[in-house]
C-alpha cells in the first residue's frame, strides 16, 4: 500500500508513463534493493529565466525527492552547445560554452527554489560526452537507424515539407540517451516534447546491458494567453523569481479555460480541490474570479511565502 500510495502521486498530473508498468517496476525494485531511485532531469541551458512552466517537470522531480529518491540534474554542458531541435521546425543555433556555463549558474539558483538541494546529484554531460572517442560513439550510433529518427514528429514534418535537418541534430537524441547510461537512471522525466529523446535512453541503456529507465513526461504548461506553450518568445510566461504582486496579476490575467491546468500542474492543492475549483472557474463570473485568486494566491506562496502572498492578493 505504501508503494501504491507513492506511484498514484506521482503519477497524479502525469501526461505519460512508458511503459505503462515501468514506474511501478522501478519503484519495486528500489525498495527490493534498499536504495533511492536515480530519476534524470535533463536541464536545457539556453535561457537564464526559470518559469511556470519549467517549474511543471521540477515540482515533479520534487516529489521524488520528498519520497527519498534523488534527483539527477543534466547541465547540458555539451548538448547545450548542440541545440536541442525537439518541437522546432528550424536547425536551432548552438551556445558557445561560455553562454552555457553562465546560463548554468543562474539556472541552478532557481531550481533549488523548488528543489531539495540536499537529494541533488548535478552533472555536466560535457564530463563524459567530451572525451569520447568516435569508435565509441559509433558503438551507440550502431543502435539507433534512420527511419527510426524519422519517426519524430519535429524531423519527420521537416523531412516532408524539405526543410534541412542537420546530422548534428540527429545526434541530439543519442546523445541525452548516452546521458541515461552514463549516470545509470532509472527514471527519466520531460515534457511531453522530450519523450521521443527519453525512450532513446531505454534502448541504448538495454543495449549497454543496463535496466532501462522507467519515462515519465508532464503536459506542456500554456502561457498566460491560454493557447501557446509558455515560452521567453512569446511573452506569455510567468518566472518563478517575479515579484509576488507581478506573479499574483498575471495569474489573474489567465482566461477561465486555463485554470483547471494551472491549479493541476502550479500548485500542491489536493486532487480533490483542484477538481472542484476547476468546476467553478469554468462556470465564470464571481466563481471563477474566487477560484483564480484562490490560484494566484497558491502559487505566490508557494514562492515567496504565505505573508507575502496575502499582501499581493490585497
Amino acid at each position: 500500500p505504501r508503494l501504491r500510495e507513492a506511484h498514484d502521486g506521482l503519477v497524479y498530473g502525469a501526461a505519460e508513463v512508458l511503459p505503462a508498468d515501468g514506474l511501478a517496476e522501478r519503484l519495486l525494485t528500489a525498495d527490493r534493493e534498499g536504495r533511492p531511485l536515480r530519476v534524470k532531469l535533463g536541464i536545457d541551458p539556453s535561457g537564464a529565466d526559470l518559469t511556470l512552466g519549467h517549474a511543471v517537470v521540477l515540482r515533479k522531480l520534487r516529489q521524488f525527492q520528498d519520497l527519498g529518491h534523488l534527483a539527477v540534474l543534466i547541465v547540458g554542458g555539451f548538448t547545450g552547445r548542440v541545440g536541442d531541435p525537439s518541437g522546432r521546425t528550424n536547425t536551432r543555433g548552438a551556445l558557445t560554452a561560455e553562454q552555457t556555463a553562465a546560463n548554468s549558474r543562474r539556472y541552478f539558483d532557481q531550481l533549488m527554489r523548488v528543489l531539495d538541494p540536499s537529494r541533488v546529484e548535478l552533472r555536466n554531460n560535457a564530463d563524459w560526452l567530451e572525451p569520447m572517442t568516435m569508435a565509441e560513439i559509433m558503438s551507440y550510433a550502431r543502435e539507433v537507424t534512420v527511419a527510426r529518427l524519422l519517426e519524430r514528429d519535429d524531423f519527420a514534418r521537416r523531412y516532408r515539407e524539405h526543410l534541412p535537418i542537420s546530422l548534428v541534430e540527429f545526434f541530439y537524441p543519442l546523445l541525452q540517451g548516452i546521458d541515461s547510461v552514463a549516470v545509470r537512471s532509472d527514471v527519466e522525466l520531460g515534457g511531453t516534447d522530450q519523450t521521443f529523446n527519453n525512450l532513446m535512453g531505454r534502448d541504448l541503456q538495454r543495449a549497454h546491458g543496463q535496466p532501462p529507465q522507467a519515462v515519465l513526461t508532464v503536459p506542456l504548461l500554456v502561457g498566460t494567453d491560454g493557447v501557446e506553450k509558455m515560452g521567453k518568445s512569446l511573452s506569455n510566461w510567468i518566472g518563478l523569481e517575479e515579484p509576488p504582486d507581478s506573479q499574483f496579476g498575471r495569474l489573474m490575467s489567465i482566461p477561465d479555460s486555463a485554470v483547471g491546468d494551472y491549479l493541476r500542474l502550479t500548485t500542491d492543492l489536493p486532487p480533490a480541490e483542484v477538481e472542484e475549483l476547476t468546476r467553478a472557474a469554468a462556470g465564470g463570473g464571481p466563481a471563477a474570479n474566487r477560484a483564480k485568486r484562490r490560484l494566484a494566491r497558491e502559487v505566490a506562496a508557494l514562492y515567496h511565502g504565505q505573508a507575502a502572498a496575502e499582501a499581493a492578493e490585497r
